[in-house]
């Protein structure tokens, strides 16, 4: 067989994986395009879905009227088209999954399949609690703050006061929403990926408690980039944030107890203790020696130097 031939026959399995990941990134851009359509046609229901916890926050504020403007002539098309893509992305990503799943599971043990299959199957939930934490409590929070800048008229014999009335766009309140949505539900994910890591043995439960300091400043730069500028939201997203944090040490550490566990079971477990002896051995060592010479000089015993022999010759 030629050098050729070689070539050929080892990039064969390259190929077929590329062909392999053409057919599941075809599959999974039909199944988005699919969704997307679906969303479009009922774009509607889903912008008045979207809008429930500002109409619900402008009734309890006694303000009946929850309207929204368009600034811009084309602004409604793209609204309709952005509600269609964040809902198509929605409606596909369990098929999404599926198919990232049947590309990788081939090339994985039946072990790890194992350990991988709970975290694809855990990712999509926690990031479902993260976006209803943040539609059904956290907005209806923030949007109460924002409106309560909000100010009356009233024409009066000293004077007027010039009214502040609440006229949002349909494109801005959409953008804002789904910032929320998809801001809470990946911070939710927070403690899948740190026990992911976790147990393919990347991070430690002791090192993550080292570095808790570190990750509180960055949960605070986090909650003041990802949330708009009110204390209320940054404060929730930052408690939120870190009590998965902590969350994430105890999973974590719970998977090493469990590894060790198993690894003891099938006696792989040998614990570092060869510093320690190595430390005992060395102060036995200096006590006899502080024994023989209790002056702490050198040893004047003439047998133990051979000069000291030649000399009394």
């Amino acid at each position: 067989m030629s050098d050729t031939d070689e070539i050929e026959d080892s990039s064969a399995p390259l190929i077929e994986h590329l062909a392999e990941l053409r057919t599941r990134l075809i599959h999974s851009a039909i199944a988005f395009i699919i969704g997307m359509v679906i969303c479009f046609t009922v774009w509607n229901p889903i912008f008045n879905f979207l809008t429930e916890p500002l109409c619900s926050t402008m009734a309890d504020r006694g303000q009946a009227d929850c309207g929204l403007i368009l600034i811009k002539l084309q602004e409604g098309f793209f609204v309709a088209v952005s509600i269609s893509l964040f809902g198509g992305l929605v409606l596909s990503f369990p098929y999404i999954s599926y198919q990232l799943w049947r590309f990788v599971a081939p090339g994985l043990y039946k072990n790890e399949k194992n350990a991988f299959l709970p975290f694809m199957l855990a990712s999509p939930i926690m990031f479902l609690i993260g976006a209803s934490f943040a539609f059904y409590v956290v907005m209806p929070l923030a949007f109460d703050f924002f409106l309560g800048f909000q100010q009356a008229g009233n024409v009066g014999e000293t004077g007027v006061e010039a009214s502040i009335d609440f006229q949002g766009s349909v494109q801005e309140y959409l953008r804002l929403s789904i910032k929320f949505i998809v801001a809470f539900g990946l911070c939710f994910q927070l403690p899948v990926l740190l026990t992911l890591m976790g147990k393919a043995g990347l991070v430690s439960s002791q090192g993550l408690a080292d570095v808790r300091k570190y990750a509180v400043v960055g949960i605070l730069v986090l909650a003041a980039l990802v949330t708009p500028p009110d204390v209320i939201t940054q404060v929730i997203l930052f408690v939120v944030v870190y009590g998965l944090y902590e969350i994430s040490i105890q999973l974590v550490k719970r998977v090493e107890t469990k590894r060790e566990a198993d690894l003891r079971a099938q006696g792989l477990w040998f614990e570092d203790d060869d510093e320690e002896v190595e430390d005992e051995l060395m102060a036995e060592f200096d006590e006899e020696d502080d024994e023989d010479d209790p002056d702490g000089g050198p040893d004047d015993d003439p047998d133990d130097d051979p000069g000291m022999v030649e000399t009394g010759r």
